[in-house]
C-alpha cells in the first residue's frame, strides 16, 4: 500500500477530480489557459530543480524514508516543500488550464491533505534526525513560501 500512498498519486487524484468537474462547470477567459499553461511549466521546473536538490544533497525525495541530510540551501532556503509547492502549482495551472472554476476548490483541501498525511511526518524525521540544526531551519524558513 506504501507505495500508491504517494504525493504523486493523490497529485492525479486530484488532477482527475479537476477534470471530472468540467462536467459540472467550464468557465473562464481564454487568458486562463495560458496562465494555467504557465503555472503548469512552472511547477513542473520547480519540481525538477527541488528533486535535483535533495539527490545531490544524496538524500531520499521519497517521503516515507528517513532522510540522510538537511536540505536548507538552493530553493530549499525559500520553502521547506518546494515539490509539495509545485504539486499546488500544477494542480492549480490545471484547473485554469482546463477551465474548471470548480477545481479550484481542489487546491486548498489537496494542501491541508499533503500537509497533514506528509508534512507533518516528514518534519518529525527531521527534527529526530537533525534537531537544533532543523529547528533553526524552520525559524528561517517557511513551510511552503
Amino acid at each position: 500500500m506504501r507505495f500508491i500512498d504517494l504525493p504523486p498519486v493523490w497529485l492525479a487524484l486530484c488532477a482527475a477530480a479537476v477534470w471530472a468537474s468540467r462536467s459540472l462547470w467550464t468557465a473562464g477567459p481564454v487568458w486562463s489557459v495560458h496562465l494555467g499553461t504557465a503555472l503548469l511549466v512552472a511547477g513542473i521546473a520547480l519540481m525538477i530543480v527541488a528533486a535535483m536538490t535533495l539527490i545531490r544533497a544524496r538524500t531520499t525525495v521519497i517521503p516515507h524514508r528517513e532522510p540522510d541530510a538537511l536540505v536548507d540551501h538552493g530553493i530549499y532556503a525559500l520553502s521547506r516543500n518546494p515539490i509539495y509547492l509545485a504539486d499546488a502549482i500544477i494542480l492549480t495551472g490545471l484547473a485554469l488550464r482546463w477551465q474548471a472554476p470548480l477545481g479550484l476548490l481542489l487546491v486548498p483541501v489537496f494542501v491541508w491533505w499533503i500537509t497533514r498525511h506528509f508534512i507533518i511526518a516528514e518534519e518529525q524525521r527531521l527534527q529526530r534526525g537533525f534537531g537544533a540544526a532543523f529547528a533553526k531551519y524552520c525559524a528561517r524558513t517557511r513551510r511552503w513560501v
